[in-house]
């Protein structure tokens, strides 16, 4: 049994089981039953394990929530997933309340001086109110656990969409043919294959739990034995400082944490000892080139890759290595997964041909949109699904992400890929990180624009340096026709950058979408 820490807090994964039985049997006196939802709205936090898996526990869906919500972004989710139940820190309580429908119960959690100090809340907010239900008081009033139910849901994920309302990605309840596939998949993304005994990988939960990735990866870890430690909210030292001392093997991340981590000083970076870890694997968008190559030289070759989607499970692994002789390549299929790479008519397409990429990882389970049919029928390609990237394969079985089909431009009836812009842009000096997108033009239907970030020490930096920069790179009509230039992009928490929120702007002015 694995070793769960927070903060200077330990417990013993049959604490946490413990306390999981006296929170199902909670849920189930307050009406919550087989088949319903438990919305979770935390950052990372041990209380993340109490309600999700007690929620499993009695045959309920736990649905995570975004806590970057509004209180009417909440009130959708509740309202689209059917909770009875929201589990929810004391702080954000306080800004979500008027988002809870009346019928929905209520628990509110004492946000923890670990998340606390991490986010710089006040500790008045902190404390559950009066006339709340505090969640140790209320769980602490129940002492045996609901007997087995006779199904075990997976976690509900709304995934954050390009337009309109996020989706909730639901799955139906696991049979063990299922959860067979389902460890075979995480056991492989997360480099757990490489250890000899699951019981003694350390792993950190450095992402926040309502992404699918870190949420995935944090109850996989703790059902497979492995030690774990919570982290509040990712800082580049501090996990630095956690790998040190918690001898961590393995970890979850994403390639904006690469980037932070390599912004560190060349002194702090070599004050802690990494000889301990064994596997880094990150997923969820792009990494940079020159990044991932700086990573490899600095914790060596156990930087991996993972390819996939929420709807889709994940499908491909990449080793350093395999990476380093296929630079930019998301890896080539994992061992249980299945993908194509398909024409507009859906017939697959042969090595060295771009075109849409969709697959599944056998055995994972179909999924639904919570009460929207239609889009589910809309991303299935003959039992494959397409999560909307655009790529290819090469001669040696290796697949590559062109880009996202909803960012394909189509300017006078070409097609144009951002990322190809967006890759050379990467290599200008003085640009720190860019976005490209399509814009409302009257004559070519969209225009090429490019929204970028100039490094701190860019100096005055123009539209017409960056045409001048582009042009001995890229083909002439690749050349954004505008320019903008941002301080601080918009990312969602797994570092990718929210196009979304820089090009409505444009369109909703153009009193149109497409």
């Amino acid at each position: 049994m694995g070793v769960i820490t927070f903060g200077e807090h330990r417990w013993s994964s049959s604490d946490i089981l413990q306390r999981v039985d006296r929170v199902a049997a909670g849920f189930q006196n307050l009406g919550v039953g087989e088949g319903d939802g438990v919305a979770i709205c935390l950052r990372n936090d041990v209380v993340y394990y109490e309600a999700s898996l007690a929620a499993g526990a009695i045959g309920a869906f736990p649905v995570q929530v975004n806590w970057h919500y509004t209180a009417a972004d909440l009130r959708y989710i509740i309202e689209d997933s059917g909770a009875r139940a929201l589990v929810v820190h004391a702080d954000l309580l306080r800004r979500l309340r008027d988002g809870i429908p009346d019928d929905v119960a209520v628990l509110s959690v004492p946000t923890p001086p670990e998340v606390r100090s991490a986010y710089a809340i006040p500790a008045a907010d902190a404390v559950v109110e009066p006339g709340d239900l505090d969640w140790a008081t209320w769980r602490d009033g129940f002492t045996d656990g609901p007997q087995a139910p006779s199904t075990f849901p997976s976690t509900v994920i709304y995934t954050s969409g390009t337009t309109g309302r996020p989706k909730g990605v639901t799955r139906a309840a696991f049979t063990s043919h299922q959860l067979d596939a389902m460890t075979s998949m995480f056991t492989q993304s997360y480099g757990f294959h490489l250890a000899d005994d699951p019981t003694r990988i350390s792993t950190a939960i450095v992402g926040p739990t309502y992404h699918s990735a870190p949420n995935a990866h944090a109850t996989f870890s703790f059902r497979a034995g492995a030690n774990v430690a919570i982290v509040p909210r990712f800082d580049p030292e501090g996990l630095l400082q956690l790998i040190e001392r918690e001898r961590i093997t393995h970890l979850n991340l994403v390639p904006i944490m690469f980037s932070r981590l390599l912004k560190l000083p060349r002194e702090v970076r070599d004050r802690y000892d990494l000889s301990s870890l064994r596997y880094a694997g990150h997923a969820a968008a792009p990494c940079p080139p020159d990044v991932k190559r700086a990573m490899i030289d600095w914790w060596g070759p156990v930087i991996g890759e993972y390819y996939g989607a929420t709807e889709m499970g994940n499908v491909t692994l990449c080793t350093s290595q395999e990476w380093l002789d296929h630079p930019g390549t998301v890896g080539r299929v994992m061992h249980g997964a299945e993908v194509k790479v398909l024409d507009e008519n859906g017939s697959e397409l042969p090595a060295g041909q771009i075109g849409e990429i969709a697959g599944t990882f056998h055995g994972f389970g179909d999924f639904a949109y919570n009460n929207d049919p239609e889009k589910r029928a809309s991303v299935d390609r003959d039992g494959l699904m397409a999560p909307g990237d655009i790529g290819y394969f090469d001669e040696d079985g290796f697949l590559y992400i062109r880009d996202r089909k909803i960012d394909m431009i189509i300017s006078g009836g070409v097609n144009i890929y951002p990322a190809e812009i967006e890759a050379a842009l990467h290599h200008m000096p003085e640009v720190a990180d860019c976005a490209v997108f399509g814009i409302p033009d009257d004559d070519y239907g969209e225009a090429v624009h490019a929204v970028v970030q100039p490094r701190a020490d860019a100096g005055d930096l123009t539209a017409e340096d960056i045409s001048a920069f582009l042009r001995d790179r890229v083909a002439g009509y690749l050349v954004p026709r505008t320019v903008d230039f941002s301080t601080d992009l918009p990312r969602e928490d797994s570092g990718k950058i929210f196009k979304r929120k820089l090009r409505e702007p444009f369109w909703s002015a153009a009193g149109r979408t497409i």
